[in-house]
């Protein structure tokens, strides 16, 4: 599967005489295909490390080691491109996927779909093309272009059961872990 282009990135700054400029023009890192997640196509656009965020520098902070959280206190903004479930499923390899991108989803047993996971954030998503079910413990949701989710640190995977890729665009910030009820 071949990553289709991505939608333009533009990334700005403040030159010497403090007057906003551009410092990156193109599509954001090179679009990595993650194979043990079953073919999902990521592109990295920006990170920060902190919150405030510091906009000081010239480093394009896209270009970095892929894991699925931010750091603490800062965010992720990326575009997922996930292929149908029918060719997404028959190679994904969740546990190798989750322990590469620095997520431990060995406790969790019950699982509705093989990319269920849980992380320490909120993620403001929204669809960009194509369709995808957001999966949840106890349901499932239909969302197609222009809608839009808060995932709040919940178990949860994507599970796209049309023929056609979905593309989403996601922001992730770090959060404080969910606490378990007992």
């Amino acid at each position: 599967m071949t990553a289709k282009l991505t939608p333009k990135r533009i990334v700005t700054t403040q030159n010497d005489m403090g007057r906003s400029t551009v410092l990156i023009e193109d599509h954001g890192a090179p679009p990595k295909v993650l194979s043990k997640a079953g073919g999902l196509i990521l592109t990295e656009l920006w990170e920060t490390k902190s919150n405030p965020a510091d906009n000081s520098g010239d480093k394009d902070l896209a270009r970095k080691e892929q894991k699925i959280e931010p750091d603490l206190a800062g965010s992720l903004f990326r575009l997922i491109e996930y292929p149908p479930d029918s060719i997404r499923l028959a190679s994904i390899d969740p546990l190798a996927h989750f322990d590469s991108m620095g997520v431990d989803t060995r406790q969790d047993v019950a699982k509705r779909h093989p990319g269920m996971h849980k992380t320490d954030t909120i993620d403001y998503a929204v669809i960009v093309r194509g369709e995808i079910y957001a999966v949840l413990d106890d349901q499932e949701v239909l969302m197609k272009q222009g809608d839009c989710i808060v995932q709040r640190g919940t178990h949860h995977a994507w599970s796209n059961k049309s023929n056609e890729p979905c593309l989403i665009a996601f922001v992730l910030l770090s959060a404080q872990p969910l606490k378990s009820i007992s």
